[in-house]
């Protein structure tokens, strides 16, 4: 079995959640396997360092972003083996200190995320983390919060793509994702 289809052999979905119509896909079952959770970071570390960092003008990241609330899961692993800071974007109301926002629309609602104001400084490389990308909205939020203080946002990292929703496409970087799933 490849890695990616180990991967993807630990994801759960759950029909009709949050609401009727949606499809979650599940990541918790890989952190509940260390073998799987490991597969995925070596995959996410195999990617940075042979494709992104290579292509970067200073050959590293600065700067990982990870998304409430699952970025929040790999983002730190991903940061402390790069050697680079790790910076969370958080919903509303939730980050001490003078903040920069950004709204976004969901596949099921509109939020707003916040950065605080000094986690980024002008011309640190960048790349976000989360599980999943759908239509893209929280994603494009996260960018927009790197490019108002001044990074350099290198490409976006995640999970699970659902391509049918071309979230992609919204995206002002490349994105990588390890599985695609058309459900």
């Amino acid at each position: 079995m490849s890695d990616v289809d180990f991967i993807r052999s630990h994801l759960t979905a759950h029909p009709d959640f949050p609401k009727k119509g949606i499809v979650f896909l599940d990541i918790f079952p890989i952190l509940r396997n260390p073998v799987a959770f490991e597969t995925l970071i070596t995959n996410l570390m195999y990617h940075l360092t042979s494709k992104t960092i290579p292509s970067s003008p200073t050959k590293k990241i600065d700067v990982v972003v990870g998304l409430d609330a699952r970025g929040f899961l790999l983002g730190p692993i991903v940061a402390l083996r790069l050697g680079a800071a790790f910076v969370p974007v958080r919903k509303s109301g939730k980050l001490p200190g003078a903040c920069v926002k950004a709204s976004y629309e969901k596949e099921y609602g509109t939020d707003v995320f916040e950065m605080q104001e000094d986690a980024i400084t002008e011309g640190q490389t960048v790349v976000v983390v989360d599980d999943l990308i759908a239509t893209g909205g929280s994603a494009k939020a996260a960018g927009e919060l790197v490019a108002k203080r001044g990074g350099k946002l290198l490409e976006y990292l995640f999970i699970v793509e659902l391509p049918f929703l071309k979230g992609a496409q919204q995206l002002d970087a490349p994105t990588y994702s390890i599985v695609q799933s058309d459900d």
